[in-house]
């Protein structure tokens, strides 16, 4: 499998407040790239909600600034994943459409989903619960990186368990 885990975390409850964002690159299933930046939301007052203060975010990059470094990750054709995907594809669209950038096409693998559907049963399908399930490592939950990681490591135990043509149904375009 070849895709770009996403994971953002925001500033408050406005999807356009993103604060942080990792990006977990997979191809032929391995990790083989990691890319983490904390982001400046211009809202340094709420921005304690993920462990990152007003200090971490004062001289960080907007996300004007960070967009044509990770947009050639957002392409249409490209495989985005994320745990939650509508979450995070709504906040990469309104932290662009804030500066005026266009909203990216791209297709979308939203990992809880695949564990609703492949892990029955369960309590919730929180990252750290479906993580724990399948013994993939989740070494601080909300914490942007090592959320991508474990929605990297969800897909790709799935698709060791059951192969890659089965999670092939859960992919939509944005």
């Amino acid at each position: 499998m070849n895709f770009v885990a996403m994971d953002f975390e925001t500033a408050n409850q406005h999807p356009a407040s993103a604060c942080s964002l990792a990006l977990v690159l997979v191809r032929e299933s391995k990790i083989i790239d990691r890319f983490y930046t904390v982001i400046n939301p211009h809202d340094a007052q709420q921005v304690k909600v993920h462990d990152i203060t007003a200090e971490d975010v004062a001289g960080a990059p907007t996300m004007a600034e960070v967009w044509p470094k990770i947009q050639p990750l957002f392409q249409p054709g490209m495989l985005v994943a994320a745990h939650n995907a509508r979450f995070d594809c709504n906040v990469m669209k309104q932290s662009l459409a804030r500066y005026g950038i266009a909203e990216p096409h791209y297709l979308v693998l939203d990992s809880l989903k695949v564990s609703r559907e492949l892990e029955p049963g369960l309590d919730n399908y929180q990252l750290n619960t479906v993580s724990d399930l399948l013994g993939v490592e989740l070494w601080h939950h909300h914490n942007a990186l090592s959320d991508s990681e474990a929605c990297a490591g969800i897909l790709l135990k799935e698709e060791e368990k059951r192969g890659s043509e089965l999670l092939k149904k859960f992919v939509y375009q944005v």
